[in-house]
């Protein structure tokens, strides 16, 4: 069959900050002639990259396999070479060489336009923009990555590790690249980073993330901005009033803590106490209300107690959390906790908690749905599924949140509608829009 010349397959693994690479490589090759398919169902390129995760066990077995995979076609004849690139090559490149010998190609997550500039160039083109790329999310939607690294340490997590030291993007070039979008019809933002909370540390020796999002806040078309992937310690407060203050900043904030015993807290090097997080907690509330809270927790981390393991729960219930996410603690090498604790929780107990943790956090968002009935909220159309608009609202980022099924309007995809909640489910609601 044989695979297409002069097209290129980019396949995108992990996270959203992952995804913007593979969007800036896909504007760069389109640039010098070639076609470009990103995540397709069945690879054909005369080149396939994969943008590898590296961020847990079951993301790096889940890259491998797909590297795996694809030697199996390359070795039908089916597509050409084969290349890497992301979190995990740059962690474990020279093992992944020795291992997968059948991956012709291979870079890190900062050296990937190495793979671009070999390729000879189909047409001439301008050089595009660092920051510019192909969207592969809806037009109306893009991620803002406005910094890299990590210098926050923690003892389970491996980022720094990969990403190195944190380094925020210049402020007028992140504005430059949201005007841009805005041109382009983007409407909604979703502003990522490792660590948002540090932004501007680096380069202005100052919180700079209230001031950034200020001035996003005031381009013309922008209509969301919503805030991922803050961190508790050292928060930057000025951020909420601006937050309280505009009206296209989503009440919403996403802000992994992790867990609540002080002794959890501690031996994962979070620098904060649980008296801290309590309080951030309750002054974010205060100070933007009707917030809705997206979290991260950890179950199973070496030292974790049936104990500590209660608090956590109980910290649960009488928190509510709107939206939360949690996993089970798996070693990863060279971290902190590899290093100096056993991993002394072992994998039935860590699934039993995580379930436990799962199911109570399924309970409180049920009835925290259900309150929802009967009352208009503001969204944006993303798609149709036949006659009912798939939509979102302020408090739900794309792919990780709630979505709303709308009938009654005709509004395209991007368009803002209003509707009212008629039925709640665990993972969407029903609403009929208002006209």
């Amino acid at each position: 069959m044989g695979f297409k010349r002069n097209h290129v397959d980019i396949i995108s693994m992990g996270c959203s900050k992952n995804l913007i690479d593979s969007e800036r490589m896909i504007r760069r090759l389109e640039a010098k002639g070639y076609t470009v398919g990103h995540n397709p169902e069945t690879p054909e390129g005369e080149y396939v990259m994969v943008n590898t995760c590296g961020f847990i066990g079951d993301a790096k077995e889940e890259s491998i396999n797909v590297l795996l995979e694809l030697a199996e076609l390359k070795a039908a004849g089916e597509i050409g070479t084969i290349a890497a690139m992301g979190c995990l090559t740059e962690r474990y490149r020279k093992d992944l060489e020795d291992e997968l010998p059948e991956i012709d190609k291979m870079y890190g997550k900062f050296d990937w336009e190495g793979f671009v500039n070999e390729l000879p160039d189909l047409k001439a083109d301008r050089r595009p923009k660092d920051w510019e790329r192909t969207l592969t999310t809806p037009p109306h939607s893009a991620y803002v990555k406005i910094s890299e690294g990590c210098n926050r340490f923690c003892a389970f997590c491996a980022i720094p590790l990969i990403t190195g030291r944190h380094k925020s993007r210049p402020e007028e070039e992140i504005l430059e690249e949201v005007r841009d979008l805005v041109a382009k019809g983007v409407k909604e933002f979703n502003i990522i980073a490792q660590d948002l909370s540090s932004y501007g540390l680096d380069s202005k020796h100052e919180h700079r993330l209230a001031q950034l999002i200020d001035c996003m806040a005031d381009i013309e078309g922008v209509e969301w901005i919503r805030l991922h992937y803050a961190y508790p310690a050292d928060f930057p407060m000025d951020v909420l009033d601006v937050m309280a203050k505009r009206d296209n900043v989503c009440k919403y904030l996403d802000i992994a803590l992790q867990h609540i015993s002080d002794n959890q807290l501690l031996r994962m090097r979070r620098k904060i106490t649980k008296e801290e997080t309590l309080k951030l907690l309750s002054e974010i509330r205060s100070k933007v209300p009707g917030i809705k809270i997206r979290t991260t927790l950890m179950v199973g981390f070496p030292g974790e107690t049936d104990e500590d393991f209660r608090e956590l729960l109980e910290f649960v219930e009488t928190q509510k959390f709107d939206r939360m996410g949690a996993f089970a603690y798996s070693e990863e090498d060279d971290t902190y906790a590899a290093l100096h604790y056993e991993d002394d929780v072992d994998a039935e107990e860590k699934q039993k908690r995580l379930d436990t943790l799962m199911e109570l956090q399924q309970e409180i968002s049920d009835s925290l749905n259900q309150e929802q009935v009967g009352k208009t909220v503001r969204l944006i159309v993303d798609e149709y599924e036949g006659d009912t608009a798939i939509c979102r609202s302020e408090w739900d980022s794309p792919e990780v949140d709630l979505t709303y099924r709308v009938c009654g309007t005709t509004a395209a995809p991007g368009e803002m509608i209003e509707a009212t909640v008629t039925e709640a489910l665990p993972f969407d609601f029903i609403a009929e829009a208002i006209n």
